[in-house]
Parts: structure tokens; sequence; C-alpha cells
């Protein structure tokens, strides 16, 4: 099946809702699984999924939202960074509105910051090209599968010789903040539903650690209703005969060794290093830098930006994002949830986001209690 149509079929879905249905009522206790995806998340409440499936399956949302795990801190930076006299701050556009711990993007530049909103890296190159006497800070957000694109807008600002560009890279790993939230030992889950966007890169064999040092079985999946259902029946079947293992379910998108193209971008850009994520606090080897080879396009040392953590009051006055990111509740447990914290005002980046959770659940509306 190639048509898009054919993976929403309402028979099919019925169909194989009712098997996941019997499947777990065999097993005898509802099974908590966890996505780790935006996108997911948005298609769950989206499709009725996660309704259709409670009680017997309780999905929750991991920390798959790029915007949504950016730290105060480095928001702050970024702020800093644009306030500099002479820059330009080329940033995606959900990470205009997200606060700080005194401000947003979008507050800055109504202060008189130059923000301006890009849709791809390679836009903000051509920034730099048409403005050679302003600083062009490309604020780099995205896992996986949004850094390879980064990357490649590096190699090109270097071949090029374009001295006013430049990355202030936030791009974060994936898998060593689903590692950090298991050696918690403060979650309960049976099953990871794997990102299919970022598996697509880092291929699904970067999935294994999940069943082999912690016993969890981990489905990649795609984005279409029957991807998902498809996902979430393999991770039922795992728990069912007690066989942990990564299956993949997207093998439309997603192969066993990833894209090796995007790989190699990364690995020539990039190295690993700690960074800050929102709600988890600092995840070894989940960072990317950039390499001392794209040292003179790091916004870190050109600007001489500072370091470490920023604590946000409002954070403190009851949003619950951190603990939404961990998988440890869903949205509508947030007090704020909803009022006064909304879209058209965010008390926090996962009501900010278009992949954020809270996002989606004021958007479709579930405010099913777990």
């Amino acid at each position: 099946m190639t048509d898009a149509t054919a993976f929403r079929d309402p028979a099919a879905f019925c169909a194989l809702r009712d098997a996941i249905r019997r499947r777990t009522a065999a097993i005898g206790r509802p099974l908590r699984l966890i996505e780790f995806c935006g996108g997911h998340t948005h298609a769950i409440l989206r499709y009725g999924i996660r309704d259709a499936l409670a009680p017997d399956v309780e999905l929750l949302s991991g920390p798959g939202c790029p915007v949504c795990v950016t730290s105060d801190a480095d928001i702050d930076a970024a702020i800093a960074l644009a306030r500099l006299p002479g820059v330009i701050l080329a940033t995606f556009g959900d990470m205009v509105r997200v606060p700080g711990t005194h401000a947003s993007l979008q507050e800055a530049r109504a202060t008189g910051a130059d923000v301006r909103i890009v849709y791809s890296a390679l836009d903000a190159v051509a920034l730099a090209r048409r403005h050679p006497a302003r600083e062009v800070v490309l604020l780099g957000i995205g896992f996986e599968t949004t850094a390879p694109t980064v990357a490649a807008a590096l190699e090109i600002a270097r071949t090029e010789g374009l001295a006013n560009f430049s990355v202030f890279s936030l791009h974060k790993r994936t898998p060593p903040a689903l590692r950090a939230i298991l050696e918690t030992g403060a979650v309960h889950w049976d099953g990871v539903l794997g990102p299919g966007h970022v598996a697509a890169v880092t291929g699904w064999r970067a999935w294994e650690f999940l069943p082999t040092a912690y016993g969890l079985p981990c489905a990649i999946a795609g984005f279409e209703p029957l991807d998902i259902l498809h996902a979430i029946a393999e991770l039922v079947a795992a728990a069912a005969d007690g066989r942990p293992r990564v299956v993949n379910a997207y093998r439309r998108g997603v192969t066993a060794a990833g894209n090796r193209v995007a790989q190699a971008l990364l690995a020539r850009a990039f190295a690993s290093v700690p960074t800050d994520w929102r709600g988890l606090g600092e995840v070894a080897a989940s960072g990317l830098a950039l390499r001392p080879a794209y040292a003179t396009y790091d916004a870190r040392r050109r600007f001489a930006l500072p370091t470490g953590t920023a604590a946000r009051a409002s954070a403190e006055d009851g949003c619950r994002c951190g603990a939404v990111l961990r998988g440890a509740i869903v949205p509508p447990e947030c007090p704020h949830f909803g009022h006064p914290c909304t879209p058209a005002h965010p008390l926090g980046p996962c009501m900010v986001s278009s992949e954020g959770a809270c996002a989606a659940y004021y958007r479709y509306g579930s405010t099913m209690p777990r």
C-alpha cells in the first residue's frame, strides 16, 4: 500500500483495535506505552487512538518535542544573542513564543531584537548572503532529523567562505534521553513506540538497547492511524509472549542501518556532548556541539556565550511541562492546563510547540484522566 488513505481505513482500524483489546485482555492488566515523537502525540490524539484503546492501553508522551525540551538557560542565551548589535537571529517558528526566564524571542523582537523566522537551515545561509555586514546566527533546534540539514548548511557556508554565518547548536540526540529517564527507575512502561522520522536517520538498530539493557520492547512506528496501531499491536504481542525486541513497523520509511548520508553529515559536523533537557536536567552525550573543524562557525565560541542553567519562576508555579516530558503525567493533570495555559497564552513550551503534548491535547480535546 502506497496511498496514505489505505492507512486510514476505518474497517481495518476497528479490526486492529479489537485485536489489541483481545490480546491485552489475555494479559490481564492494562499496558502502559510511551511514544517518543511529537508527531506521534498529535496523530494519536487526532485520530482518537488514545481513547479507542483506553482503558486497555495507556499511551503516554515522552520528550519527543525538540522545542519543548530546550532549557530556559538556552532560550535566555538565544535571546541574549538576538539582542547583540548587528546580529540577526534566524529561528524556526515554534521557538519564537517559548518563554525563557524573563522573556521569549517574540518579546525580544518586539523590543528591537532582529529575530527572523526561517523554514530551513538553507534559508539562514541565504540570509547571510543577503546581509554580509550582519552576523546571521541560526538557532539550531531539533533531533537527528533536523541536525543533518544544519550540518549541510555548515558545509555550504564553509565552502562559500560565509564569514558572517554561525550556528548556535541546541541539537539533541534522542536515545540518551530515553536512557536517562529509564535510569531514574521512576517510570514503569511496558513498551516504547519508536520515533519513525528519527529512526529513518539512525536506523532501527539504534534502539536495540531498550530490550537488551532494559527489557523493554520497542516498535518503530509511522504516522498514519494503521501505522501506529500496528506498532502498538507489536508491543502488546511482545508483552504477551515475554520476549522484548525491536520491531520495525514502519518498513516503508525505516531500515536497520538508517540514512548513511545523513549520519556522515552529522559525524563530520558534530560531536556528542552533555546538554540540558527540560524536565530531565543534564544528559550525558545527548547534545550535538560543532566540531573544532567548524569552530569559526560556532556561535558559542564566536560570541563567548555563558554556560549554565537557569530556573524560571513560573516553572515552579505549577507548570508541569517537565513531568509531561518525562512521561510521568498527561497534560490534563497539570493544574494550569486549559486555564490559564492555552495556545494563546502558553505558560510553558509544551503548549507552544506544534509538536507539544499539551498543544495536542488542547487542540484535539482529549481530557481523559489516566
